[in-house]
């Protein structure tokens, strides 16, 4: 059947706030949940993804309380964690599938952990490879690259390890093994990666330091509790911004938004491209940066994309195609090829979906080549079921001409169940 979009035919002109942060989210439950003492997290995301995470963490024997996005965590400390009575089930979410085999893979006990059909197809070698050079005892098919795994948690030797793929998942993952690990462990990035795991911990207490590219952590001291305020986030914003920034006559404020420099390269890439960003009422919250931003449309400019700044961007890089889709000239995207591991193969989904609207847009190993400025019309189209390919085909929806008819939009739950109310509320 589908659903059916169309376009608004109206400048978007009003404020809004978007839900909280899934990185941070995902992080402040295990966290407090690895800390002594209770501790509040507000402005939690209640996404799929987000609750895979508080399902785990109660498996191991935590409890946790939730209304809505306030979340109350009474944590019994790293050491008291149980082993679970079943396997414990990832769903779709690969940032709890990586930083959960962390974590299990120090604790002294078996664990059976699994996911979805498309989790299952994602690599978790990354991870795993690492983490058995710590010691850990890990097994699954293909040397265990994919789920479902089996851990036997073993005491870890810290190392130091070089990143070998720009993955703030992997380096989180490997600080929390860390945290279980005899003497200290060192990792190295050659471009910064978000950097939330990091903050998160010297805020609960860990032993952690952090010399340039190097960041070093001990299991020297034990976490306290420690509340938490989760900022808006900014990957969810960006659909908005980029609405606002190709539907002429709009302007858009989203208020409360995480500002964390390894994020916002979705607003360096507005601004380069010619649109036009104010940031205003910045302030630090819970260790993070947060403030009001607003885009008001102002006809862009075609761009290249590459680099350090990828890391920055990885997850806006679907909605920064469809505003390449309405800029003047040529937008070129590079050094992305770990879109090729998300949800679905990004790129090719990207280039799919846009190609069906009507974009000139073609696919390399590593990205993209968008040919702007592109008149946009309706079509069938897929969201591959990736969360942020649907929530992209909604905005681009608001300015093609006639129906959109998008195959399922139930992905959209994974990180903004809310989405298309909060779009129909700033469309009126």
């Amino acid at each position: 059947m589908g659903y059916e979009l169309y376009p608004i035919n109206r400048p978007i002109n009003s404020e809004m706030k978007v839900p909280g942060d899934k990185s941070i989210s995902h992080r402040a439950i295990i966290l407090t949940s690895l800390a002594n003492g209770k501790s509040r997290i507000y402005n939690f995301l209640e996404g799929e993804d987000c609750l895979r995470t508080i399902d785990a963490l109660r498996k191991l024997g935590v409890t946790i309380e939730q209304e809505g996005s306030y979340i109350e965590v009474h944590g019994k400390g790293i050491n008291k964690l149980e082993e679970p009575n079943a396997p414990i089930y990832f769903g779709n979410s690969g940032t709890t599938a990586r930083l959960m085999l962390g974590l299990l893979a120090g604790l002294p006990f078996f664990t059976a952990v699994y996911g979805d059909a498309s989790l299952s197809n994602r690599p978790m070698n990354r991870v795993v490879q690492p983490l058995l050079e710590m010691g850990a005892l890990i097994e699954g098919r293909q040397n265990a690259a994919y789920l479902p795994l089996a851990i036997k948690g073993q005491k870890l030797m810290g190392f130091t390890y070089k990143l070998p793929v720009k993955s703030a998942q992997v380096k989180s993952a490997l600080l929390l093994a860390g945290l279980l690990a005899n003497g200290e462990t060192t990792i190295i990035e050659d471009v910064a990666t978000r950097d939330h795991t990091e903050n998160m911990l010297k805020a609960f207490g860990a032993d952690i330091s952090i010399h340039g590219n190097e960041i070093t952590i001990s299991n020297k001291q034990s976490l306290q509790a420690n509340d938490v305020y989760v900022p808006g986030d900014i990957s969810s914003a960006a659909f908005f911004l980029v609405a606002a920034a190709i539907i002429p006559g709009s302007s858009l404020t989203v208020k409360q938004v995480g500002l964390n420099q390894t994020r916002t390269g979705i607003i360096d890439v507005l601004e380069q491209m010619g649109a036009s960003v104010e940031i205003h009422d910045e302030q630090k919250k819970s260790g993070e940066m947060i403030g009001n931003v607003t885009v008001s449309y102002q006809q862009v400019k075609g761009t290249i994309i590459e680099g350090d700044i990828i890391p920055r961007l990885i997850d806006e890089i679907p909605i920064i195609a469809l505003l390449a889709t309405q800029a003047e000239g040529k937008t070129v995207i590079r050094d992305a090829q770990e879109l090729r591991v998300k949800e679905t193969d990004r790129i090719e989904a990207v280039v799919d979906v846009l190609s069906k609207l009507g974009a000139r847009i073609e696919a390399t190993d590593d990205g993209m080549v968008i040919y702007g400025k592109s008149e946009l019309h309706g079509a069938e189209v897929s969201s591959y079921h990736d969360h942020r390919i649907g929530m992209m085909i909604v905005i681009a929806s608001l300015i093609a001409k006639g129906k959109v008819t998008l195959d399922d939009i139930s992905s959209i739950n994974i990180s903004y169940p809310n989405f298309l109310n909060d779009l129909k509320n700033i469309c009126q």
